[in-house]
């Protein structure tokens, strides 16, 4: 399995914001493994992240736009593309605006930084999720729809139809993601007059010129109009090529159009959180349907990951002992329900409970038929992923952890004397803090028994 990806050094690009028109600062850094991708505002107090992630998805309009807390991301398209395409796993993105910089309007510029800046391997294997069956989404309204079927490669296809005389039916292919530099990252963004007619009345152009958008004229330039885009793109003087194209302009490719489309569902597909090997056929491609389609494969992917039992081998010495674990939690028996972690980094940790006929609660809870009560798998799974965060301080003798939230809890399976319990927790967001936000799982038996999303923070003793 191939390793995850990360650029080696920080580079920073400027350019202007497509419908602010004012300049924007954006950095590349390199991001730890299993970070994934994520933007950070450095331009508002805090700089909060906002992780590149489907859920977060609120708008569709003029581009892909994100919303954590209150805290805006625009346009992340173009930026993830080319992140994607050049299969780096991990990088942090931080802007002092809430959109990137549109450059030329495709992804080129963005992978020219990214290479410039180095792309290293990391330790870790990446992720990949294997499409084993046909997966789809169709929006009823508008026709759109996009299949994801299994393939060796990570391909993608994608059918366009316009309906327009100056832009009619396209497609274009992309049939492995080392080709996306060369065949689809220059594609640039396009609109066509009328739609950038409505945006120039509402005043959400400001940082247009004829240099990083195709306009396709689809209707007759009156006088009026001709003058406002004179104004707008600050010519002297504009024209229609004789392919309907405002001049200043050549077009890289005849289905430039059908390439960008491809662009931005290699951008947009990207906030499913995981790499995939499959085919993608999109019909009509746009960023709302590109968005739902990556929310339903977000929530395949997790229920895959919650239903595939990692197997780990029980009798290998350790990475830490009860007499280790003692050193770091505050527990004590009988109420100290790990026995032993397995792995642990800075993003997961996985520890065991051996579950034995001993434990005090059995004497009271069904005794005639003992069964682990949920809240103590709970507990069990909160002091797992407490060695996770108390892990980060260099003295964790001297905190405490306190749960602060607990989401989405379910118990699947019974959990009996004599079982053993396995728990997994990986980080949601990284910490910051002091506060842990991980997702939690339990299995037992080769099935998954329980699993919550925890919150947790740690408190100096005494503070």
């Amino acid at each position: 399995m191939p390793r995850q990806q990360t650029i080696s050094n920080e580079i920073t690009l400027k350019g202007i914001g497509l419908h602010t028109g004012k300049e924007v600062v954006m950095t590349f850094k390199p991001a730890p493994v299993n970070h994934g991708y994520a933007f950070v505002r450095v331009d508002l107090e805090g700089s909060p992240i906002i992780e590149a992630n489907a859920k977060y998805v609120v708008s569709t309009e003029r581009g892909t736009n994100l919303e954590k807390n209150g805290v805006y991301i625009n346009t992340s398209e173009h930026v993830l593309a080319a992140a994607v395409g050049l299969e780096i796993d991990n990088l942090i993105i931080e802007i002092n605006s809430a959109e990137p910089p549109i450059m030329d309007g495709s992804s080129k510029m963005f992978i020219q930084a990214l290479e410039k800046a180095g792309i290293v391997e990391q330790e870790s294997e990446r992720e990949v999720f294997i499409v084993k069956e046909n997966i789809t989404y169709k929006d009823e309204e508008t026709g759109s729809e996009i299949v994801l079927m299994p393939s060796d490669e990570y391909q993608i296809t994608t059918l366009v139809d316009f309906g327009t005389n100056v832009l009619g039916t396209q497609n274009a292919t992309l049939n492995r993601i080392s080709d996306f530099k060369k065949e689809i990252s220059e594609a640039r963004t396009f609109s066509f007059l009328h739609e950038l007619e409505a945006l120039l009345d509402h005043n959400l152009i400001k940082g247009g010129d004829l240099n990083n958008a195709i306009v396709y004229v689809d209707q007759v330039i009156s006088d009026k109009t001709m003058e406002k885009l004179k104004k707008a793109f600050n010519k002297t003087d504009i024209s229609v090529k004789p392919n309907g194209v405002l001049d200043n302009l050549e077009l890289r490719w005849p289905n430039e159009a059908a390439r960008h489309k491809l662009l931005d569902v290699v951008g947009d597909l990207a906030l499913a959180g995981m790499r995939i090997r499959g085919k993608v056929i999109a019909t009509k491609p746009g960023h709302k349907v590109n968005t739902n389609f990556a929310k339903k494969l977000a929530k395949i992917i997790q229920s895959d990951k919650r239903n595939n039992v990692p197997q780990y081998d029980l009798s290998q010495i350790p990475l830490m002992d009860i007499n280790k674990i003692m050193t770091i939690l505050p527990h004590r028996p009988p109420f100290l329900l790990v026995d032993k972690i397995l792995e642990l980094s800075d993003k997961h940790v996985v520890g065991v409970k051996n579950v034995t006929m001993n434990e005090p609660f059995f004497v009271g809870h069904f005794p005639g038929e003992p069964v682990m009560p949920g809240v103590m798998q709970i507990e069990a799974m909160a002091q797992c992923g407490g060695i996770l965060v108390l892990s980060t301080v260099p003295d964790p003798e001297n905190y405490l952890t306190y749960f602060m939230k607990i989401d989405n809890v379910k118990f699947k399976h019974k959990v009996v004397p004599g079982d053993t319990l396995i728990f997994k927790a990986e980080l949601l967001s990284p910490i910051r803090r002091g506060i842990c936000h991980m997702q939690s799982y339990g299995y037992a038996n080769n099935k998954l028994v329980v699993e919550a999303e925890l919150m947790a923070q740690i408190v100096k003793v005494n503070d």
